[in-house]
């Protein structure tokens, strides 16, 4: 079904630029204004200069930027700052970090390019909703640049892991480049090149669907510029670089696939008792306090719970409750025959089956009664993947907070088989279901398009 190519990758050139760190950055939608300054401090390379933030929900900036972007992006190759391989190949990519429970590990991946395909087809699944103001913004940063700076993170199904081993038997003895990110995660990369295994490669992954795991808007993009380039010319060819995109893929077994969760702050807009905010839960949740501990020590100890108890029974939902006002914190049971209500209720099976959904839909939209719309409007949800932080930012609210209940909900981690699952289903999860951790990095590889390239 997936149709993967390899491609003469886009990098910076060694010899020019000593310290990879320097230059390389997350994915766009993850840096704020803060850090994109501090990425331009560390190199006037930076790829921050290429793949430039996203100003779609401020209104900032204007068609100059990509204009900008693109002579930079010419000038960098003119000048050997960037170069291009001379062999079409698939990179071996890996990641080593260390996951926030405290163990090492190694994500093993593969970069190439992935055939685009409308999701109505059934090749390239998504689980998140995209926003026309991104996509528009990306868009026009794809179409001025001709390049695709940024991968997209998909996964796929391979019980034997036979890709990566195959891959990891032909690869290069020596690593083509290796950096540590701004988070002191190791990301390295090998290029294989020998057709013979490309073409193996190939046919396995014809078989197979792939899973957009992060860079839903990233994909839409790619698509809507595909469209363009087909109302320019309806005869393009197969082997055009806007029937393609630039893929990051990571087989769903493998051990180093790691997802975090993100929890949600909710800011309650009007002042309510500890006693008078769990009783709220009492119709959908058996309620169990935790105390004799520190916040820190009850909010590790629920996490605790909740984990243990998605390990003994992964379809039992388990959320955690804090409230900073009054340095309570609670676990909660989603009971069997409790209160749905009708907007939780309408949703699929698999989705009720989500931590996020009943979260997001049973717990916020009803036990609540604080709509969509509300949230968006008033800011009431914030998110955090670092527990730590979420709890130092509701203690905070909690004392500033004068006409509102600060209450921190703490999620268990959506797992890879549900986003899967989702997926199949042609269904689509809450904003900030899922937080694959490591992000790639940006700025390893880069896609050239134009009419003159062929994959």
């Amino acid at each position: 079904m997936a149709i993967i190519a390899s491609f003469r990758g886009v990098r910076f050139n060694p010899e020019k630029i000593n310290n990879l760190e320097e230059v390389v950055t997350p994915p766009y939608d993850v840096i704020s204004e803060q850090d994109g300054e501090a990425f331009l401090q560390k190199n006037q390379y930076n790829m921050i200069q290429l793949d430039l933030r996203n100003n779609s929900q401020t209104g900032e900036g204007s068609n100059e930027r990509y204009a900008e972007a693109a002579r930079r992006f010419a000038a960098w190759q003119d000048e050997g700052i960037l170069i291009r391989e001379d062999v079409p190949s698939i990179y071996l990519y890996y990641t080593e970090y260390k996951h926030p429970s405290g163990r090492r590990l190694i994500r093993k991946g593969l970069v190439s390019l992935v055939g685009l395909a409308e999701f109505s087809e059934g090749i390239v699944k998504p689980h998140e909703k995209t926003f026309d103001g991104v996509v528009a913004e990306r868009l026009e940063l794809m179409e001025t640049c001709q390049a695709q700076f940024s991968k997209i993170f998909s996964i796929y199904s391979d019980p034997t892991n036979s890709i990566i081993s195959m891959l990891e038997e032909a690869r290069e003895p020596d690593a083509l480049c290796s950096t540590s990110d701004h988070m002191g995660n190791t990301h390295t990369l090998w290029r294989v090149s020998n057709q013979e295994v490309l073409s193996k490669v190939s046919e396995m992954f014809s078989e197979k669907s792939l899973y957009i795991a992060d860079g839903h808007h990233r994909y839409t993009t790619a698509l809507h510029c595909r469209r363009r380039a087909l109302e320019k010319n309806p005869d393009l060819p197969a082997d055009s670089p806007y029937r393609h995109i630039m893929m990051y893929l990571c087989p769903i077994e493998d051990e180093g696939l790691s997802i975090l969760p993100t929890h949600r702050l909710v800011n309650f807009p009007e002042k309510i008792s500890g006693d008078e905010f769990v009783a709220k839960m009492n119709s959908a949740f058996k309620v169990e306090e935790l105390t004799g501990g520190s916040r820190e020590v009850l909010t590790g100890e629920v996490l605790a719970r909740m984990n243990e108890s998605s390990m003994n029974n992964p379809e039992q939902i388990s959320l955690g409750l804090y409230l900073p006002g009054e340095d309570r914190c609670f676990l909660l049971t989603l009971l069997e025959d409790g209160f749905r209500g009708d907007q939780f209720s309408s949703n699929a099976e698999v989705l009720q089956q989500l931590d996020v959904v009943v979260l997001s839909d049973l717990v916020i939209k009803e036990i609540l009664a604080l709509d969509s719309k509300r949230c968006i409007d008033e800011k009431i949800v914030s998110y955090s993947s670092d527990p730590d932080e979420a709890l130092d930012i509701a203690v905070k609210m909690s004392v500033a907070e004068e006409k509102s209940t600060p209450v921190l909900f703490l999620l268990n981690p959506t797992r890879a088989a549900q986003v899967m699952e989702v997926a199949d289903q042609d269904n689509i999860m809450p904003h900030k279901s899922t937080y694959f951790y490591p992000k790639i990095v940006t700025g390893l590889l880069i896609n050239k398009l134009g009419n003159g390239e062929k994959v």
